[in-house]
């Protein structure tokens, strides 16, 4: 894939990635040191708040917890908003707050994506900032600098785990089911922020009553399906800020979920698995996209089209770079696997966020790809056999069938997932020599 040369050495290490500052693209060229945003916020409070929040997210396991010191939110400079995003320590909870336009006052926003700490210090400040203190941001190649009159703090950029690639990747393509349910009032969300339970355990439907919304043990009409109602808990903490309170599920109710607060001057997304003992990281939600014939030929192309936008146009893309808006669909998805592209449930349209570029990211991060590659490449390793196809993995032979929603296949992990975690290994490898033929 094309790559862009970046402020300092982003390393790969054995416990995350140490990402530099990407530098910023704007309409006057690159920017090789790039500064995000230097201003005020023009609703300190709200914003203190959903940093913390994102603090707090990051450090908790929901599933078997037990202790953590994440707290490192990936920032992004989309030129119209900032965007800070994280993963909870067990990868099964996402978070991101987008501080809008007219959240920030004296300063334009830039372009560019830098990951750093939130630390001790930088939370004590954070949540000591009430509605009436004057609170001063600066972004940029140093980290994140947050200052009041009494106090400040500065936070630099510092190792990303690697399983958040891999996790970006599949949130992406997962949140893409998602639509707007529905929306209840701010005297309603805060009743139902009250109302989440504090320990693990507990699933229900999320439903729209006249007085708000309830958590119905049945599923009805319109009502979205929550596994582990515990993993909404840190929004408790904007519940004096909560304007709104958004509720986004698949169209059948059941499988990833979503709730999104609107404060002033911001919004905050907390998405979660579609079961809480399962995390973004090993979903394989992408597999079938990164299948697609010249897939990765495609993505090379649209990366070098992208400049930080914070709504992809589709469409725009494929115009610009001559294609079929389905083959761009199929890029966009090799992008998200590397981390470069996430998807935004309110605006149903994919963003860039810019990460180090890593071309054997695909075939290490989806190894059902790369056996299903292996099987294409061995004689006799997938054949056709009437209206079926044989996929012979050498110490087995499977059976693969299209059906009526895509295709089975005879292995035990196909029979005991399903189509729920992706496809198996030979179902890809049918999918790989239909489209070489």
């Amino acid at each position: 894939m094309t790559t862009r040369g970046y402020v300092a050495e982003s390393m790969a290490g054995t416990d995350g990635l140490l990402l530099a500052l990407a530098p910023a693209l704007t309409p006057a060229g690159v920017d090789p040191a790039p500064m995000f945003f230097r201003g005020f916020a023009t609703e300190p409070r709200s914003l203190a708040l959903g940093l913390v929040t994102l603090a707090d997210i990051t450090a908790t396991r929901y599933f078997m917890p037990r202790p953590t010191t994440a707290r490192d939110p990936v920032l992004t400079a989309h030129g119209d908003r900032l965007r800070a995003e994280v993963f909870s320590a067990d990868n099964s909870v996402y978070a991101r707050l987008d501080l809008l336009a007219d959240g920030v006052d004296g300063g334009d926003i830039g372009f560019g994506t830098t990951n750093v700490d939130i630390g001790p210090t930088m939370r004590q400040a954070l949540s000591a900032i009430t509605t009436n203190d004057l609170l001063h941001l600066e972004i940029g190649a140093h980290g994140l600098t947050a200052a009041t009159p009494e106090r400040d703090a500065t936070e630099h950029p510092v190792q990303m785990p690697d399983r958040w690639v891999r996790a970006f990747g599949n949130a992406s393509e997962l949140h893409a089911t998602l639509t707007p349910a529905f929306t209840i009032s701010a005297a309603q969300a805060r009743t139902f922020l009250a109302s989440l339970p504090v320990g693990a355990g507990k699933d229900g439907w999320l439903t729209a009553v006249p007085t708000g919304m309830r958590v119905a043990p049945r599923a009805t009409p319109g009502a979205v399906f929550v596994s582990g109602l515990h993993r909404l808990g840190g929004l408790k903490r904007l519940v004096t800020v909560v304007r709104s309170l958004t509720v986004y599920g698949p169209p059948d109710g059941a499988g990833p979920a979503a709730v999104e607060l609107e404060v002033a001057g911001a919004r905050l997304l907390v998405a979660l698995t579609d079961n809480a003992s399962r995390g973004y990281s090993g979903e394989g939600s992408l597999l079938v996209s990164l299948a697609a014939p010249d897939a990765l030929e495609n993505a090379e192309t649209l990366s070098a089209l992208l400049s930080f936008d914070p709504v992809i146009d589709v469409d725009r893309l494929a115009r610009d770079a001559d294609l079929a808006t389905t083959d761009v669909r199929d890029a966009l998805a090799v992008l998200a696997a590397s981390g470069r592209v996430g998807w935004d449930p309110r605006e149903q349209a994919h963003f860039h966020r810019e990460l180090p570029d890593d071309p054997d990211r695909v075939d290490r991060d989806n190894p059902r790809l790369a056996r299903a590659q292996r099987l294409v490449q061995t004689p006799g390793g997938v054949r056709r056999d009437g209206d079926a196809w044989i996929v012979d993995a050498g110490t087995s032979t499977h059976t693969v069938r299209e059906t009526a929603d895509g295709h089975s296949c005879t292995c035990v992990w196909a029979m005991r997932h399903g189509s729920g975690r992706g496809p198996c290994a030979h179902i890809l490898a049918v999918m790989l020599t239909k489209g070489a033929s």
